[in-house]
């Protein structure tokens, strides 16, 4: 009987090559993973209860694997045999993000593993948009699009017919997992030559950059790939030394003494070298799409947290522009956030943030109120990583790498269904999965002091 290679070890392989590919693409990425290598290093140094906790939490080993990248595609073919694809490496859709409200013409999931010892093992996520050709107003350049994009095919016939084995097969030899990881990759890589001629990539880009991006090319070249840093505030203050362009603000929440969801920040996109098909001068031109990002997580908050920080955010963005730098808006933004407990106990009892329930070894009443437990030290609660993405976030950071004059706005459409439909499947509700990990981790703490007791 052939033995399967376990999907968490082909994510594993998938994420390592990924990140040597990207590395030889794009070579500030390089100095990205080496300037946040050496942040990470400094804070923990520094902060030896943190080393801690992660080491206790399993967080440690996953930091220096750590990544995020994003990609775009244009048809609903293309989305739905990216499901497949991921699902060989235990990645599922989760969340559903509209971007179009903040002027980008996508919406998009993130595929990732969702059991908790698959995070530990590699939390590889990717960004995954789909076009809205629908939001292109030019009936002809919309048309022109749909049949450019009908005519590529971005995927090996080789990686496909992997898939297949794998879903019929139930599983991947360990050969076949090496050659599904080298014909995925493919896929994901940098193609510098056009599918389409110097003119229609213009009237695409003025469209919108992203459209451009998306339909102009061979495939969905991966656009960043993005390591975790303890301390953004530090890894972006590193970045001009290293010769990037860091973009002017830290994309989510403002700085904090327990961090919560995720902060990003990035250097600016590079301007890659294009041709086109044609000849002479014409057929040379360039794109600009890929950058570096770096992001920080934090604990993952509650429906009732997400209400208070959407609240908070929109105040401030109301105020100073859409998440744009402007004279205070760091200032504004931690102003707000004062409302916003900033204590993992107060974050905790007020029903704010999701933790992972502990037991600690000391005897104690299995029944208990949760406080008890705390009290009594017969608990410990450990803050739930959020693995997911911000949607103002996200798109802050699309636009800061597609050009700052870009601020048109969509009409807002939460297009879920129709987005699922193309996926080919439900997306997972990403709070109801810390939920389920909050739950499960009480339940298991209570059946060790029930079993300590016993004994």
């Amino acid at each position: 009987m052939t033995a399967f290679v376990a999907p968490d070890e082909i994510r594993g392989r998938f994420a390592r090559a990924m990140s040597e590919m990207y590395r030889q693409e794009v070579p500030q990425y390089g100095s990205l993973v080496e300037l946040v290598a050496q942040v990470n290093g400094q804070v923990l140094a520094a902060r030896p209860q943190l080393a801690q906790a992660m080491a206790r939490a399993g967080e440690l080993e996953r930091l220096d694997v750590e990544r995020h990248g994003a990609i775009r595609v244009g048809t609903a073919q293309e989305l739905t045999t990216l499901r497949r694809l991921f699902a060989v490496m235990g990645m599922e859709a989760v969340g559903y993000y509209d971007l179009s409200v903040a002027g980008v013409p996508v919406h998009s999931t993130a595929f990732r593993p969702v059991a908790q010892a698959a995070l530990r093992r590699n939390p590889f996520r990717v960004f995954t948009s789909l076009l809205r050709l629908e939001l292109i107003a030019d009936e002809a350049l919309r048309q022109q699009a749909q049949a450019i994009l009908a005519r590529r095919r971005i995927f090996t016939e080789r990686a496909l017919a992997l898939v297949s084995r794998c879903e019929q097969a139930g599983g991947l030899s360990d050969s076949d997992a090496d050659a599904f990881v080298a014909e995925a990759l493919e896929t994901f890589r940098w193609h510098g030559e056009a599918t389409v001629d110097a003119e229609t990539y213009e009237r695409l880009h003025r469209a919108h950059r992203l459209i451009a991006d998306v339909v102009c090319f061979k495939g969905p070249h991966i656009n960043h790939l993005t390591p975790r840093t303890l301390d953004i505030d530090a890894a972006q203050a590193g970045m001009p030394a290293r010769g990037m362009d860091a973009k002017d603000v830290v994309e989510g929440p403002p700085r904090r003494a327990c961090p919560i969801l995720l902060r990003q920040t990035s250097f600016k996109a590079l301007e890659e070298a294009v041709c086109f098909p044609g000849a002479g001068d014409a057929a040379r031109g360039t794109h600009t799409a890929r950058f570096g990002e770096i992001e920080q997580r934090g604990v993952a908050l509650t429906r009732k947290g997400r209400a208070l920080y959407d609240e908070l955010l929109a105040q401030v963005r109301d105020m100073a522009g859409a998440g744009h730098a402007g004279a205070g808006y760091a200032q504004r933004l931690a102003a707000a956030f004062e409302a916003f407990p900033d204590s993992h106990e107060a974050m905790r009892e007020q029903g704010l943030a999701f933790y992972r329930y502990v037991a600690t070894g000391v005897a104690a009443d299995a029944q208990a109120p949760v406080d008890a437990l705390l009290a009594a030290g017969a608990l410990r609660a450990e803050p739930i990583v959020y693995e997911d993405f911000l949607p103002v976030s996200a798109a802050g950071i699309f636009q800061s790498n597609l050009g700052g004059e870009e601020q048109k706005r969509y009409q807002a459409n939460q297009a879920q269904q129709a987005f699922q439909a193309d996926l080919g499947a439900r997306v997972h509700d990403e709070i109801a999965l810390y939920q389920a990990l909050q739950d499960e981790s009480l339940a298991t703490a209570r059946a060790a002091l029930r079993q300590a007791v016993a004994a």
